[in-house]
């Protein structure tokens, strides 16, 4: 064991983030500047890098995952906590910051518990066993005789025993994390699989929880920045004198980058409006009209098969009722509730940043780069936003922080204005797709065929160019992150005959990012749409369409609770039926083809008249594995469930070529609280299975499912996304269907 770490400075480590929440702000930045040289191992091979038991028998963890809001506080806890062998409130959490824990990737993908919790739990594993091992040298007894219970190590059946703070307190394990180190056998799981409370909902629900914007240094200026009236202009000229009436403010200009600090917040904001900039002309933009006819124009960077099975052009020419159909994802926003905040402090030698992105350590070089500094000297702190479920505006606000910080010399305060995040945050790209089938002589799907149009994806959100440093002229990398929105583009459902391609797309109308289960929510709403057209056209039950054709186990099981849930009753197909406008649909997916399995039923009612779609019950069957925290995951899927009704329902992205004309909530219309239906959740527990993601596998089969149940209600199909009232009106009216 390395004792070279005190017990004072390994209590700093463990409490840095923790004590800036409950103590005020003047010392929350002593410990931070206090704390930038400890050299806590960060080696995320190590049990050091996310573990620290203190002479009190407390322990630390150090998560590279944030909690965004997906309960990672407490699932992270039980799953550490489990392996450990110590109640849940022993454990302390630090999260995000790169000074202090391991670099575990984004908080992304539904990754948290899948393999940031599964990393954790591997290293709280090896540390038991070492715990174990010391045990038994001070006990005379093997290793196989002692069982670690509530944070001591003790003799099977015995009440007393040696406790962690005696074994190891302020030491290091000084080990690698064992990959074979023995898990806990789930039959003697004494947390994991619990109901327990997140612990901070009581401060959230109080209104005493710390977020990002909430964190004020002893001496802090506030910024806002200027951005230019359209895209792609150029700054001319800046006109200081404009804003001189307002005392304590002072002008920042680097490139095309203008900002305005000063130590009154309100000031600030008024000579962000009042100072004079002159701008060249943009570059006029396609508009939302044109997106799709753009996407089919190109410029294109490659094509791509992704799926070849079969021979589909044989099997499509044989086939007779043959389909197509055409679907549309437009660009939306995150519009997180609260707009994007960051504190900076960038000094001649370091920065410490804080922020409420999801990669602070995947960030950290970006911010170094722009910042001219050693990456070591840079620190990336994350404190809670207000959501964001992929890279919206907060990376933007710590990049406008940090320049403005720099420029000053000062700590610098950034938070963002309702039209910066919805005029300015990167986007959910545009997706359009042409799916053409058709259904054999055996009723089952004979022959599919997926052709997308997509912005290129890549794996690194550093290439997301961020909007400051950008128009500052510092150099970036220029691609685009949106995510792996090429998966489950082909159907489940075992067709003989596929093929799925994709034009990837060289640009995107407007600068784009991953959003909430990237490129899966189209791809899976024109699969599970589609699938129903087919089972109309072979004259079967949409379920029982489904099930016929769908191999795996795990997948069948979820329909058929969902089924169950929901209370379905097979139905007539065709288009000769009455169509009484209340209905009801179905969909399912199995998320990334390897991920977590969902099945959802919705009714509906529709409103011929206003063209209006009210979603009155959902009923949803998950399986994600082995479920850390019920209560948690009950949440999780909940809110995919009410956040994609919004996005199917109502959000899309309006801009013309001067830039994007949606900049409030009157223009962007999210879910209201008054149309959030009755939703029912059956949660599939497979304790001996691994953990699979659970932050967006629901999401998908949303739009599906209520596309499905329009057309059960009413008679028409729905391909264009949102499902607003116009748009309704417009598919009745075509297909005679009008009140």
């Amino acid at each position: 064991m390395n004792a070279s770490l005190s017990r004072r400075a390994l209590l700093k480590t463990g409490g840095a983030l923790i004590v800036s929440f409950a103590v005020p702000a003047s010392r929350a930045q002593r410990i931070v500047d206090g704390d930038a040289a400890l050299g806590k191992p960060l080696d995320a091979d190590a049990v050091d890098g996310f573990f620290a038991v203190h002479r009190d028998g407390s322990i630390t963890c150090y998560s590279g995952k944030v909690d965004l809001g997906q309960g990672l506080r407490i699932a992270i806890r039980q799953m550490a906590a489990e392996e450990l062998g110590v109640p849940v409130d022993r454990i302390a959490l630090v999260e995000g910051d790169t000074a202090l824990t391991p670099d575990q990737g984004p908080t992304a993908g539904s990754s948290g518990v899948m393999r940031g919790g599964v990393q954790i739990r591997q290293a709280a594993a090896t540390a038991r066993q070492v715990l174990l091992a010391m045990a038994s040298e001070r006990l005379g007894k093997p290793a196989t005789e002692l069982e670690a219970v509530d944070g001591i190590v003790r003799v099977r059946g015995a009440r007393d025993g040696i406790g962690y703070g005696d074994l190891v307190g302020d030491r290091r394990f000084a080990m690698k994390v064992d990959p074979k180190a023995p898990l806990q056998d789930p039959r003697d799981y004494r947390v994991v699989g619990k109901p327990l409370p997140r612990p901070d909902l009581p401060d959230k629900i109080t209104g005493r929880h710390i977020y990002v914007h909430d964190l004020k240094l002893p001496v802090m200026l506030h910024g806002r920045v200027v951005r230019p009236p359209a895209p792609g202009a150029k700054l001319v000229g800046v006109d200081e004198a404009s804003v001189a009436q307002i005392a304590g403010v002072q002008v920042v200009r680097r490139g095309d980058f203008v900002g305005v600090v000063g130590r009154d917040e309100w000031d600030v904001v008024r000579a962000a409006h009042a100072l004079k900039v002159t701008w060249s002309d943009g570059t006029p933009l396609v508009g939302a009209d044109k997106v799709q006819a753009w996407m089919r124009a190109g410029p294109f960077e490659a094509n791509e098969s992704l799926v070849t099975r079969g021979d589909v052009a044989a099997a499509l020419s044989e086939a007779g009722g043959r389909r197509s159909a055409t679907y549309y994802w437009p660009m939306q926003t995150h519009g997180s509730i609260g707009p994007s905040c960051a504190v900076a402090d960038v000094r001649k030698d370091r920065a410490t940043i804080w922020t409420a992105s999801q990669a602070t350590h995947k960030y950290r070089p970006t911010f170094a780069r722009f910042l001219d500094l050693p990456v070591e000297n840079v620190r990336l702190i994350y404190l809670d936003g207000a959501g964001c479920y992929g890279m919206n505006g907060h990376d933007d606000a710590a990049a406008d922080a940090a320049l403005l910080s720099k420029a000053i010399g000062m700590p610098v305060r950034v938070q963002w204005m309702r039209a910066d995040e919805h005029g300015w945050d990167p986007k959910g790209p545009p997706q359009l797709l042409e799916v053409s089938g058709a259904v054999g002589r055996d009723g089952a799907i004979a022959a599919w065929r997926t052709e997308m149009w997509l912005p290129r994806a890549t794996a690194n959100l550093p290439n997301v160019p961020l909007l400051g440093p950008e128009a500052a002229g510092i150099a970036q990398p220029k691609g685009i992150s949106t995510g792996l929105i090429s998966q489950n583009g082909d159907p489940p459902y075992g067709a003989p005959n596929v093929e799925v391609i994709v034009h990837w797309l060289a640009e995107s109308p407007l600068r784009p990012s991953n959003i909430r289960a990237p490129g899966k929510i189209a791809n899976v709403f024109a699969v599970e749409a589609f699938t129903d057209e087919l089972a109309a056209a072979a004259g079967v039950d949409p379920l029982a369409f489904r099930l016929r054709q769908l191999k795996d186990p795990r997948g069948a099981e979820v329909l058929r609770r969902a089924a169950a849930l929901f209370g379905w009753t097979p139905r007539a197909t065709g288009d000769a039926r009455a169509f009484s406008g209340r209905g009801n649909g179905i969909a399912y997916s199995h998320y990334k083809h390897n991920e977590t399995y969902v099945a959802m039923a919705m009714e509906v009612e529709v409103d011929r008249a206003r063209g209006a779609i009210d979603v009155r019950r959902v009923a949803c069957a998950h399986d994600c594995g082995l479920v850390v925290n019920p209560d948690a995951l009950q949440a999780q899927i909940e809110g995919n469930i009410l956040q994609t009704l919004s996005r199917t329902l109502l959000e899309e992205v309006a801009f013309e070529p001067s830039g994007v004309t949606s900049r409030d909530w009157a223009s962007y219309p999210i879910l209201r609280f008054r149309d959030a239906p009755d939703i029912r959740i059956d949660v599939i527990d497979r304790p001996t299975e691994p953990p699979l993601g659970a932050g967006e596998a629901a999401c998908v089969c949303v739009p599906g499912a209520l596309a499905n149940a329009v057309y059960d209600a009413v008679g028409v199909r729905l391909r264009t996304v949102p499902f607003v009232a116009p748009r309704v009106k417009q598919a009745l009216a075509s297909a005679g269907r009008v009140a």
